[in-house]
């Protein structure tokens, strides 16, 4: 009788950390499967670090912003506690909805907007500001679709990995929180100069 009731035990033991491990997994799986469809981009959550860095970027700056393969939301809502319109692209429905909830929680739904959306189906044209945590095999593409699209006024902030062409205009961080920004104007040289008044002469 003993014998039977430690097997059973044992059955009733094994079931339970099987089910946990398997609940876990339908959890889990959503948060952490590829968010962008050509390439293998895993959901890795920005550190305090690299969102402050980030915020340094974006000081002086205004207009709308947007986070390409936003995530759970975290750059997005920082930027919206600073008073940006801030709007996120994601991929992964269950990080947008996750983003959402977030962004009600912290007060800050009013001022943000999160898509599911694969990015290379999207156009950023009428964003200024745009953040990017991105791999090395998708940046070679997304700067020549940003160079393409945006306007000259517009700054682009690539976290983790910069961009393969173009010059940062600015650098602060260090190792994985490294942040690289690049102003558009300065690839395209339609730098703002002032216009020179000749006065005019007496006749």
């Amino acid at each position: 009788e003993g014998g039977s009731r430690r097997r059973t035990w044992g059955l009733l033991v094994t079931a339970g950390v099987g089910g946990t491990l398997v609940a876990l997994y339908a959890v889990v799986t959503p948060f952490v499967t590829p968010a962008l469809r050509k390439v293998c981009l895993p959901f890795v959550p920005a550190t305090s670090t690299q969102i402050q860095n980030v915020l340094k970027m974006l000081e002086n700056r205004s207009g709308s912003l947007v986070d390409i393969g936003s995530g759970d939301g975290r750059i997005v809502i920082a930027a919206a506690k600073r008073g940006f319109k801030a709007v996120g692209y994601e991929l992964n429905p269950w990080l947008v909805w996750y983003s959402r909830y977030r962004a009600c929680r912290d007060g800050v739904h009013q001022n943000t907007k999160f898509y599911i959306s694969d990015l290379w189906k999207v156009s950023f044209s009428h964003y200024t500001n745009v953040v990017v945590f991105g791999v090395p095999q998708m940046m070679p593409q997304l700067e020549k679709k940003l160079e393409e699209e945006l306007q000259c006024n517009a700054r682009i902030i690539a976290c983790r990995f910069p961009f393969p062409c173009w010059i940062p205009d600015h650098t602060t961080g260090e190792g994985i929180d490294t942040v690289w920004a690049y102003d558009l104007k300065h690839r395209r040289g339609c730098e703002t100069k002032s216009l020179e008044i000749t006065p005019e002469t007496e006749s």
